[in-house]
């Protein structure tokens, strides 16, 4: 393993700083006809030819319906204090709304139960994309019925979990939700859709507001979001490209945040979207301070930066548009090492990011960052070790900066490493690994990486700094 320092050289983290790891139920839990549970739009889109590369499904992905106890014990081999997964709308409701599925609920109290008793405090997510095929059949999050069933399915949720379940995310990542599977057609449920598209942004948050009310009403002790805001750059000085950053942060950023922290609606959507966002019927009285309520917390996942460049639309015809044909061009850095992913690696762009998030919403809850890692081309040793260096790297680099902005007065209260195994990456298939446990997908083996056991021994050193004053107990919030 290439040295990339050791964790007592890293910036001190605040003794109440909490450490974790992410996965989500379609990418890890497989068993996707088991036990009531009914298909969802990726079980969909993953059958439907050319969508998904080599045409895989997570049908089986980690098997962690089956091999959850395992999966629990590596997390508390690894030393987190917090565990964020997902919970599948079409195993707990499968129909989307109608009968409660009785198993589908055991599974997750089951996991509940065993990260409690392992120490480690559950952070449940109830919204990574898994939408009941049932409800997209009756439009999807176009419509508002699916932000109104969002919310009984929550209240479902945490009626049987709310008493041991610490922290709550409503959504994950509203803007792959909305325009990667309603407008760009990259993500289920495959639309290239305008107004659709737009539709659907809106409906998922107003779908966080429901949540979050029902949330409150069952006693929840933290609730929050999930988001991934961009740092976006403009290629250049022109008054061309920074126009066109602007309406690339509309879509990022604004179109969420705004509504989320400043209880409005996105300054330069016109300016974005022209005729699409002309007349949004879709709103209604009041969704503003529904959408607006207090938070506990905002999760925020980090990758890279993007650079932004003018360029001419690809429909010329503004009314047939898709929403994410805004004139932007969104490029990569090459002057730095980039993952497999092709993102350019960038970690000074997390202090960025997170300090401009900061000064444009005052109203800003304490942040959590909830996702962030690499994807590497791993290769397994003759001993059978995982030697992944480049992600060593990458954690290292990026956790200094994190403990040097909050060094800085940027309120941070926690880090989700993602993730813990390698899974189906959505589109990519099995092509991308982001774990660092690597699962061997004919046998479904794990094996902890370099990663692995470098970031127990960052915790296990956070641990010694602080004494029993590090973290908080199972279940509480760690503020």
């Amino acid at each position: 393993m290439t040295d990339t320092g050791s964790p007592r050289a890293l910036p001190r983290f605040p003794a109440n700083f909490r450490f974790g790891a992410a996965t989500a139920a379609y990418q890890i839990e497989g068993a996707h006809d088991e036990d009531g549970r009914a298909p969802s739009i990726w079980d969909t889109y993953c059958r439907t030819p050319g969508k998904v590369e080599g045409g895989a499904t997570g049908d089986t992905a980690c098997d962690h319906y089956h091999r959850y106890r395992e999966d629990i014990a590596l997390l508390r081999d690894l030393g987190v204090d917090s565990y964020r997964f997902s919970i599948a709308w079409p195993r707990v409701r499968p129909g989307g709304d109608g009968e409660v599925n009785k198993a589908g609920l055991d599974f997750y109290d089951r996991l509940t139960d065993l990260l409690l008793e392992a120490g480690i405090t559950p952070c449940a997510t109830l919204y990574h994309w898994d939408l009941p095929q049932a409800l997209e059949d009756r439009g999807g999050w176009r419509v508002r019925e699916t932000a109104e069933l969002f919310a009984e399915y929550t209240a479902v949720v945490a009626g049987r979990l709310g008493d041991r379940v610490g922290r709550w995310m409503t959504l994950n990542e509203p803007f792959c939700s909305a325009f990667l599977g309603y407008a760009r057609g990259r993500h289920a449920p495959g639309a290239k859709e305008g107004r659709g598209a737009l539709a659907a942004a809106h409906h998922l948050l107003v779908g966080h507001g429901l949540a979050v009310r029902a949330l409150r009403e069952a006693g929840a002790r933290e609730v929050g979001i999930t988001l991934n805001p961009e740092l976006l750059v403009p290629e250049s000085d022109t008054p061309a490209d920074h126009a066109a950053v602007r309406r690339a942060r509309t879509v990022h950023n604004d179109i969420w945040l705004d509504p989320l922290f400043a209880r409005r609606y996105p300054r330069y959507e016109r300016e974005t979207w022209g005729e699409l966002a002309a007349d949004p019927s879709w709103r209604l009285d009041g969704d503003l301070e529904l959408i607006g309520q207090p938070l506990d917390f905002a999760g925020i996942n980090y990758y890279r930066p993007m650079t932004v460049r003018d360029t001419p639309h690809t429909e010329p015809d503004p009314a047939a548009r898709t929403a994410v044909d805004i004139g932007a061009a969104e490029l990569w850095r090459e002057d730095v090492r980039r993952t497999t992913m092709g993102w350019p690696v960038v970690p000074e762009a997390l202090r960025e990011l997170l300090t401009e998030l900061t000064r444009e919403y005052p109203s800003l809850p304490p942040l959590l960052i909830t996702e962030n890692g690499s994807s590497e081309a791993d290769t397994v040793a003759d001993d059978g070790a995982v030697h992944d260096a480049d992600r060593v790297a990458y954690l290292h680099d990026h956790l200094r900066v994190l403990a040097d902005t909050i060094a800085a007065g940027v309120d941070v209260r926690g880090y989700f490493v993602w993730s813990l195994l390698d899974n189906f990456e959505w589109a990519f298939g099995y092509d991308r690994r982001f774990g660092i446990v690597r699962v061997d997908y004919e046998t479904l083996e794990r094996t902890p990486k370099d990663s692995y056991h470098w970031y127990r021994s960052l915790m296990a050193d956070h641990r010694a700094r602080h004494g029993a004053a590090s973290g908080s107990a199972p279940g509480g919030a760690g503020r």
